[in-house]
């Protein structure tokens, strides 16, 4: 069996919702219970949480510790480092990346793109080209092989930040494949289920205050069948819904389109 690791990039310096990993959710901060659903998880491996080596996020790593987590400490704006380096440390043979943005994450569909990439092996694999999923479902997965000819090889700034682009855009050098949702639905755009904003978090707060107690590991179609009886939660943060990274890098990103993401109006 493959040696597989799952990074899970935080920071207390978000620019839109500063601290937004520590705020409370049911008496936790938002990155436990974030890791704790990833760690639903059958198959995601060692979970590290790579963390930047900066003052402020002392407070990032002494949590994790004071957890038991595996942590790294890396730059601050070279993700596609901060993964790698995280990789390495712990003789990784198969890299998933999951943000912390990602409270709400589904460990069915963590184990579902892990077990597609273990049965049909590629450079690199992903739910999110194009994406399909309700927002805030992110999985990506890579060979060490190529994560490290990407951190050797990427020159762009977009793609030491974001850590992937230098594989997705290149279709023709890598072996890329794309999971989507078995429903044959396209969530991606309509709902959101990530955080960036504070309308985001309470969003969040909201659906673990409705679904955690009778099911900590509840699924996608839990939360969706919750939005149905109460759309009133959904409403929380529906002004954001498809607002991501790609609006700022539509002039850069040739397999990206204007119609895979929003501006803010």
């Amino acid at each position: 069996m493959p040696n597989i690791v799952t990074i899970i990039q935080a920071r207390l310096g978000s620019s839109r919702l500063p601290g937004k990993v520590i705020k409370p959710i049911l008496d936790e901060p938002l990155l436990y219970r974030m890791i704790e659903r990833v760690s639903h998880s059958h198959i995601a491996g060692t979970i590290v949480l790579a963390t930047t080596s900066k003052d402020k996020d002392d407070l990032i790593a002494k949590m994790g510790m004071a957890y038991g987590w595996n942590v790294y400490r890396g730059d601050e704006e070279d993700l596609l480092d901060r993964h790698y380096q995280a990789a390495k440390m712990h003789d990784a043979d198969i890299v998933l990346k999951i943000p912390s943005d990602c409270p709400l994450i589904d460990p069915q569909i963590i184990d579902r793109c892990i077990q597609s990439f273990l049965d049909h092996p590629c450079d690199y694999l992903s739910n999110l080209h194009p994406a399909t999923y309700p927002d805030g479902n992110d999985v990506e997965i890579m060979s060490m092989s190529v994560l490290k000819e990407a951190w050797i090889k990427a020159d762009r700034d977009y793609e030491r930040e974001h850590t992937t682009p230098f594989f997705w855009e290149r279709p023709g050098q890598f072996h890329i494949r794309n999971i989507t949702w078995e429903l044959g639905k396209d969530y991606s755009m309509s709902h959101r289920w990530t955080i960036d904003y504070e309308e985001d978090y309470h969003f969040i707060r909201r659906v673990y205050e409705e679904l955690y107690e009778s099911n900590p590991a509840f699924t996608i179609h839990d939360i969706l069948d919750l939005l149905e009886r109460k759309p009133e939660i959904a409403d929380v943060n529906q002004k954001f819904a498809g607002v991501n990274w790609y609006r700022h890098h539509l002039d850069d990103l040739k397999t990206v389109d204007p119609s895979q993401t929003k501006t803010i109006a």
